[in-house]
């Protein structure tokens, strides 16, 4: 029986319709930008497995720096003790982050960083004693799972069932340049309308959404009013940080600082799971108080696990290091190279870039394909490229090691599916 045979026994996958969903692909070993699935076939890893394995798939120097720490400290509650590997990666995390990030909070995952967030920007307001308890968002944009970044997300298909469980959110559609205008005036509207505690917002790219990118302009406009009003400004930096824009995060490209930064996926280098949520003094001192209860109650059994720590430390040790920042530049100019070539495509709708980050829609009457997503899918995969179509959005975010030669493999799969569909 093969691996995805017994997979079908016991397993429920995430974001998956079982009863119309394509086979689940047993994949066995991974290297660099390359997958192995159980019957040996290769395929490029053109999403860095969700946008985390940014330094490429066991990468040597991480997965050493991990195993020596394992060795010598590898879990201790974090709640009344600390350790060296946190000690040093809030010292390492402080130095490439915007400039007023001063206190870190650690957790598990995306969701639960961008949960944290709320609740910091929530609670900020409830220990000043003031009566703010509404959430502004983005249309469409994704912030997780739980139930308070799910409240948060504007897109219905993951939240159904749930909605009337959430905090009470309102939202402004994102600034593209040319309604700006009409976003601010909404905004205005918004803050006489509503109590309103915090803004969480993806920063220039709406990943869930199909990599939809925003104007930078509007939203540091956005971010002046909410701070003039004194409103908390939540940056899910999840998917967007550690390199992927181009910057070490997309907030960079804004005058406008944000009060708190979400942060996961590449973060731990896609080895383990962590997350963190970095704030300023400003928020911290909210907290601070001889009140018990003005504390931020929350907490994880894996919180800052020092192999976690570990991995963090030593991919920073390579996102600082001139191999990767080289890497990045060629693949940014790899992909406008490519964007040229493509642009005038019939097939081709909204072609895009930031950092290394490509995304386009595929001009097609999707309807004639039926579920055009599964086909785009198993077109790339047949070609020995893993690509994740959102819809009939199609995207990269490959690994920074990645080499031309590979990329190009990716792009001649893109310009097959062109001719294809």
């Amino acid at each position: 029986m093969t691996l995805s045979e017994r997979d079908k026994k016991h397993l429920w996958h995430p974001l998956t319709q079982h009863k119309t969903s394509l086979d689940t692909l047993a994949i066995i070993k991974a290297e660099g930008v390359k997958l192995w699935d159980e019957n040996g076939k290769e395929y490029i890893d053109g999403i860095s497995s969700w946008y985390t394995c940014m330094y490429g798939h066991c990468n040597a120097y991480i997965t050493n720096k991990v195993a020596a720490q394992m060795q010598k400290l590898d879990q201790v509650v974090f709640s009344g003790f600390t350790h060296e590997p946190a000690i040093q990666l809030s010292e390492e995390l402080i130095k490439i982050l915007p400039t007023n990030q001063e206190k870190l909070f650690f957790s598990d995952n995306g969701s639960t960083s961008t949960e944290i967030g709320i609740k910091m920007a929530l609670q900020y307001h409830f220990n000043l004693g003031n009566e703010r308890k509404v959430m502004l968002a983005f249309e469409e944009g994704f912030h997780g799972d739980t139930f308070g970044a799910m409240s948060v997300s504007g897109l219905s298909v993951y939240n159904g069932a749930f909605e009337h469980h959430f905090l009470e959110v309102v939202r402004i559609p994102v600034p593209t340049g040319e309604n700006n205008l009409d976003v601010l005036q909404k905004l205005e509207e918004l803050i006489e309308q509503h109590a309103l505690a915090g803004f969480i917002y993806e920063p220039l790219v709406q990943g869930a959404a199909g990599m939809k990118m925003h104007d930078a302009a509007g939203l540091n406009a956005i971010l002046k009013i909410c701070r003039e009003h004194e409103i908390i400004t939540i940056a899910d930096e999840v998917m967007t940080g550690f390199g992927k824009t181009g910057k070490n995060f997309a907030s960079e490209y804004l005058e406008e600082q944000p009060d708190i930064i979400c942060m996961s996926k590449a973060l731990t280098a896609g080895l383990l799971p962590m997350a963190i949520t970095s704030c300023s003094m400003k928020v911290y001192n909210a907290f601070y108080d001889n009140d018990i209860a003005k504390g931020l109650f929350h907490g994880h059994t894996y919180t800052a696990n020092p192999l976690s720590c570990t991995a963090a430390l030593a991919g920073i040790d390579l996102l600082n290091s001139e191999e990767i920042q080289q890497n990045i530049q060629q693949v940014i100019q790899s992909h406008s190279n490519f964007l040229k070539e493509i642009k005038d495509h019939p097939k081709v709708m909204n072609s895009r870039q930031l950092g290394v980050i490509l995304a386009f829609e595929l001009n097609v009457e999707m309807e004639r394909y039926g579920n055009l997503r599964n086909k785009l899918f198993k077109h790339f995969m047949e070609s020995g490229v893993f690509l994740r179509p959102l819809g009939n959005t199609i995207y990269i975010l490959a690994p920074y090691v990645i080499s031309k030669k590979e990329l190009q493999k990716i792009y001649d799969s893109i310009l097959a599916a062109l001719e294809i569909f």
